[in-house]
């Protein structure tokens, strides 16, 4: 029996009732405050360090506290945030930056080049454009106060690049708190950025609030992607958790908050119909969902079973389920995405519309596939991430694989994809999750591209080969040596199974026409400064 979007949801409606951990809030009175706007930008985070955490929450609330040295604009080009100079040597090899002036932490400290060199050593040990840097640098120090220089081994020409990566970003902190390693969380919520984290009136699993930096001073530009002037407009942010989505348009409508950050497609008539509410395309490069599989365990320890995942998926099916209004989707074979300068058609010949179930059964047997247990992490406070789970099993079922559902909400499978151990011991063998497209187009940064076994991103996939060719991203010179080097990665990633793509969504958001200034980006984030409310 093929099973149908309206199944699909009616099943994840019930599973969200009966099983999910998160509390449905309702704001619970209309907001008539123009300083004050309420926002429901997915689930809360489920950690506050944006460096500990590569969620797209806890890079949202780092955004909002910490400020970033460099960041990329609208059209992917880096450009300095808290730099006001740099200076590079004739060979390449030094790099000298001097912080612009008013930056101070929220605590009333200063903030110094020993802040800085703390903060990029942390994040250099975590994020993968970071480790790729601190392999070619040979030392990063303090000149003075208001200075600091990274000097290099050889010459790497995507240093500012690097640092203005927008996945798992550098985000500044005090040097004591940067001074942890990036496997402890930093929980002080203390930055420089344009908004305060406000604990006191923060109600955990129910809302976050930020204020205001009164004392926070903007870059004299227009806002621009992630770069440009942070001005906030208003004094008070509160980041509301309404995990029902029929609560949340209900929440919308009625005035109580004025942006739901990620609309279901199922809202979009009822928005265009109603005369205080609009849609806007805020994440504009949209999102790449997927499959990632436990490399480590049994049957995808075998890349038998992971390549016959990549023939049994059909995207135009999860296309239909996660997102029907064709306005607002495509399938997608790169692995650098869609509509970047790196993508390719390269060994990309499993991709068949239907998918090839019986292609996908062949493979399974001669992976040895004995009926082992395939735990998928289904989280049913995300509709599209729910009904994907759904579909996904229905369509193992149907080629004889044993598969359980394991519902919870996003923070619980955050949480259990941590785990490397065997499905018996809470374990878990797929995962579904999103990354911005945009993020795709850089495998020096993009933690999901990475190889490197135990040290990879959630499913721990490796490929020493692969890896060699990442490596080489950071020195190639030119746009076209990087292109033939894409496809050559390409090659080896799918031969090897990194992930299973699900299709290229674009999701608008719904916002109250009240409130204005909301930044449109490719990169994934949603700013809250610039926004205002009449």
């Amino acid at each position: 029996m093929e099973i149908s979007r309206r199944d699909l949801i009616k099943l994840s409606v019930a599973a969200g009732a009966a099983l999910s951990a998160t509390p449905i809030v309702r704001a619970q009175a209309v907001s008539t405050d123009t300083r004050v706007i309420r926002l429901v930008l997915d689930s809360l985070p489920p950690a506050f360090d944006p460096v500990f955490s590569t969620s797209a929450e806890s890079q949202n609330h780092g955004l909002a506290i910490y400020d970033t040295l460099f960041a990329f604009d609208s059209q992917q080009a880096s450009r300095p945030q808290m730099i006001g100079k740099s200076v590079v040597s004739d060979d390449r090899l030094t790099y000298t930056f001097a912080l612009r002036d008013g930056l101070g932490f929220h605590d009333g400290t200063p903030v110094t080049a020993a802040d800085c060199v703390a903060s990029i050593r942390r994040w250099g040990a975590a994020a993968p454009s970071g480790k790729l840097l601190m392999e070619r640098t040979k030392d990063i120090s303090k000149k003075d106060d208001g200075t600091f220089t990274i000097v290099l081994r050889e010459p790497f020409e995507l240093l500012i690049d690097a640092l203005a990566s927008p996945t798992q970003f550098l985000a500044v902190m005090r040097e004591k708190d940067a001074n942890l390693p990036p496997t402890e969380q930093v929980t002080a919520n203390i930055g420089s950025g344009p908004f305060k984290f406000n604990s006191a009136l923060t109600k955990p699993g129910a809302n976050f609030t930020y204020d205001r930096n009164e004392r926070y001073v903007p870059r004299n530009e227009a806002p621009d992607g992630l770069t440009g002037g942070k001005t906030v407009k208003v004094d008070r942010a509160i980041w509301e958790n309404i995990s029902d989505q029929q609560t949340a348009l209900a929440a919308l409508q009625a005035g109580e908050i004025d942006l739901l950050l990620t609309c279901p497609p199922d809202f979009y008539s009822a928005i265009e119909s109603d005369r205080d509410l609009q849609l806007q395309v805020v994440r504009s490069g949209g999102e790449v969902n997927f499959a990632r599989v436990n490399f480590l365990q049994p049957p995808f320890d075998n890349v038998k079973a992971r390549q016959a995942l990549l023939h049994l998926v059909d995207q135009e099916a999860f296309l239909r389920v996660i997102a029907p209004d064709p306005r607002y989707t495509q399938p997608v074979t790169s692995m650098f995405g869609n509509g970047s300068p790196y993508s390719n058609d390269e060994n990309t010949g499993w991709y068949k519309k239907g998918g090839d179930p019986e292609k996908a059964k062949q493979l399974f047997k001669e992976a040895g596939y004995a009926g082992e247990k395939v735990v998928i992490l289904d989280s049913t406070d995300w509709p599209q991430g729910d009904v994907s789970a759904q579909l996904l099993a229905s369509e193992l079922k149907k080629i004889g694989v044993n598969v359980e559902l394991a519902p919870s909400d996003w923070a619980g499978v955050v949480a259990r994809r941590s785990s490397k151990g065997p499905v018996e011991g809470g374990g878990w063998s797929i995962h579904i999750s999103s990354w911005p497209n945009l993020g795709l187009s850089d495998p020096m940064g993009c933690a999901f591209l990475q190889a490197n076994g135990q040290d990879s991103w959630y499913g721990w996939p490796k490929n020493d080969e692969y890896e060699a060719l990442r490596a080489k991203w950071a020195v190639v010179g030119t746009l076209d040596e990087r292109k033939a080097l894409a496809r050559k990665m390409q090659h080896l990633w799918w031969d090897f199974g990194g992930a299973v793509f699900l299709g290229h969504t674009v999701s608008p958001s719904a916002r109250r026409k009240t409130l204005t200034g909301v930044i449109s980006n490719q990169l994934g984030p949603c700013p809250m400064w610039n926004m205002e409310k009449a």
